[in-house]
C-alpha cells in the first residue's frame, strides 16, 4: 500500500515538474517575442516626406523622429553594431493636438525634423503650423495654429534628455534641417500659415543661435483672381556648398472667389528647380544663372520651370544630383476631378541634361509618395509607398539604369493586407539596413506601428519594448 502510494505521489510530482517547465517555456517565448515594428505610440500622420529628415545615420546609430500622441515629438535610436534599441522618448510638447474641441484634432503640420551638429548634440525642429495672433505680428505671412519650437539634448547623443530653445521663429511649419560640411545649419520652413514666405534662418554655432529669417520664396496677392501666390518646396544638399530645392505652386483662392466655387482648395500646378550657393550666398537656376530673392511666381515661371502641370494637380517636389551636379527632380501629379482633392497621383519624373529637362516614362509606377536616391548619371532608386489591386499596402524600390528614363520594381520592404501607410523621406547618410521611417495606421485607432526599414526588410524588436501603448495590442 505503502509503495503504491508513494507511486502516486511520484507520478503527480512530474506531472506537476512538466507542467511548471512547461510554463516557464511559454513566459520565455513571449519575453523574447520579435516583432517588425519599434514603436506603436505614431499619432496621426506620423512621419512624411516634407518635414525631413525624419532620421538620420551617425557614428554606428540610426536616430529616428516622429510624432507621437497628442502631437508631441518622439525619438528613438537604434544600436547597429549591438542590435540594441532605446527609446522612444518624449522630446518636447507641440502646442497643437491638445484641443478635444477642435474640429480636426489632429493637425499634423508640427511633425519633428532631426539634425546632429558637430559637438553631437541632437536638434529637433517640431510643433508648428504658423503660430497665432497671440503671438505677436507675423511680418512675414498670416497665422493659424501651434509654436514652431527648437529642442536640443542636454547630452551629446543622448536622446533621454531634452531642452527646449526659444531661438527660432515661432510662426514656421513644414520644418527642413540641413547641415553643411563646415558645420552651419540651416533651418528651411513657411513663415506662417498658407500666405506666408518661405524662409530658412541659418546657425554658425551649432544651434546655440539662429541668424534672422531670410526669405527665399515670396507670397503676395495676385491681381487677376481672387488668390495669392504660395508655395511648398522641398530643401535638400546638393554637392559641395550646394543646397537643392524642388517646389511647386499653390493657387490659395479666397474662401469665397468667383473663379472657383469650391473655395480654398489644395490646387498646386508646376514643378520647378533651382539652387542655393552657401558659399557665395546666390540663388540660381539650372542654367547657373542668378535668381533675385525672395522668388516671385513670375521670376520662377522665366527661370526656374522644370514642368508646366496646368489642368493637374501636383503635390511634394522631391530632388536629387549624381556625384557631378546633374539635377533629378520628381513631383507626384493627379488629376483635377472637380472635388476638393484630386485623383489618385503618381511619379512623374524629370532629368537634366544640360540643355533641358527631360521627361522619364514611370507610366509603370503605383501611385503613392516616393523618395529617391541619385547614386551615377545612369543609376537611380525610387522609394515608393503604394496600394495594390489586391488591397495591399507596400514600400517598395524602382530602380532605373538609363538616367530615370525608365524603372523596374526590385525590391519589397513591407507588405501587409488592407493596410495603409505613410513614409518619411530618406534618412540622412543612411545606412543599408535603415533607410526609411514608415507608419502604419491601427484599425479603429489614430495610432501607428513605425518601422524602420532598410535593404533587408524592417529591423526586429522585442515586442514588450515595441508595445509603448501597452493597451494598442
Amino acid at each position: 500500500m505503502n509503495k503504491l502510494f508513494f507511486g502516486i505521489l511520484l507520478i503527480c510530482f512530474c506531472f506537476l515538474g512538466c507542467a511548471s517547465k512547461t510554463k516557464n517555456v511559454k513566459v520565455t517565448t513571449e519575453e523574447n517575442e520579435m516583432v517588425d515594428y519599434f514603436a506603436n505610440n505614431g499619432f496621426g500622420n506620423a512621419v512624411a516626406i516634407v518635414q525631413h529628415p525624419s532620421g538620420v545615420y551617425h557614428k554606428g546609430i540610426t536616430y529616428v523622429a516622429y510624432q507621437g500622441e497628442l502631437e508631441d515629438p518622439y525619438v528613438a535610436s537604434y544600436n547597429h553594431t549591438t542590435k540594441e534599441w532605446k527609446g522612444p522618448f518624449k522630446v518636447g510638447v507641440s502646442e497643437m493636438g491638445k484641443d478635444p474641441n477642435r474640429k480636426k484634432k489632429i493637425d499634423n503640420h508640427g511633425k519633428p525634423a532631426i539634425l546632429i551638429d558637430d559637438d553631437g548634440y541632437i536638434h529637433i525642429a517640431f510643433g508648428g503650423h504658423g503660430g497665432t495672433p497671440e503671438d505677436g505680428k507675423n511680418s512675414l505671412g498670416n497665422h493659424h495654429y501651434g509654436k514652431n519650437l527648437h529642442a536640443v539634448s542636454k547630452k551629446p547623443l543622448d536622446i533621454s534628455e531634452w531642452e527646449t530653445l526659444d531661438n527660432i521663429s515661432l510662426f514656421g511649419t513644414y520644418s527642413q534641417f540641413i547641415k553643411m560640411d563646415n558645420g552651419d545649419i540651416y533651418l528651411f520652413y513657411r513663415h506662417g500659415a498658407h500666405r506666408s514666405n518661405w524662409v530658412y534662418q541659418k546657425s554658425t554655432d551649432n544651434g546655440v543661435t539662429f541668424g534672422e529669417p531670410v526669405s527665399f520664396l515670396k507670397h503676395k496677392r495676385r491681381t487677376d483672381i481672387e488668390a495669392e501666390d504660395s508655395w511648398y518646396p522641398w530643401v535638400s544638399r546638393g554637392n559641395g556648398d550646394d543646397i537643392i530645392v524642388a517646389f511647386d505652386y499653390h493657387i490659395c483662392r479666397d474662401n469665397k472667389n468667383a473663379q472657383d466655387l469650391r473655395g480654398h482648395i489644395p490646387e498646386r500646378h508646376n514643378l520647378y528647380y533651382m539652387v542655393f550657393d552657401t558659399k557665395t550666398g546666390q540663388w540660381k537656376n539650372v542654367k547657373n544663372e542668378s535668381l533675385e530673392m525672395p522668388l516671385t511666381k513670375e521670376m520662377a515661371d522665366e527661370k526656374a520651370l522644370v514642368s508646366i502641370i496646368a489642368e493637374d494637380w501636383t503635390f511634394q517636389g522631391i530632388t536629387d544630383v549624381d556625384p557631378k551636379g546633374i539635377p533629378h527632380v520628381g513631383v507626384m501629379v493627379g488629376p483635377d476631378v472637380g472635388a476638393n482633392r484630386s485623383g489618385p497621383k503618381c511619379l512623374q519624373y524629370f532629368r537634366w541634361d544640360g540643355q533641358e529637362w527631360l521627361k522619364g516614362d514611370t507610366s509603370n509606377l503605383p501611385k503613392g509618395d516616393a523618395d529617391l536616391d541619385v547614386t551615377s548619371s545612369k543609376e537611380v532608386s525610387l522609394y515608393l509607398e503604394s496600394q495594390t489591386q489586391e488591397n495591399i499596402g507596400e514600400i517598395s524600390r524602382w530602380d532605373s539604369f538609363d538616367g530615370g528614363k525608365s524603372f523596374k520594381k526590385s525590391k519589397v520592404f513591407l507588405s501587409r493586407k488592407n493596410s495603409g501607410f505613410v513614409i518619411s523621406s530618406l534618412i540622412d547618410n543612411p545606412h543599408p539596413d535603415a533607410r526609411m521611417i514608415v507608419g502604419e495606421k491601427v484599425k479603429g485607432s489614430d495610432f501607428r506601428k513605425m518601422y524602420l526599414l532598410g535593404d533587408n526588410g524592417a529591423v526586429m524588436r522585442n515586442k514588450n519594448e515595441a508595445q509603448v501603448l501597452k493597451h494598442e495590442e
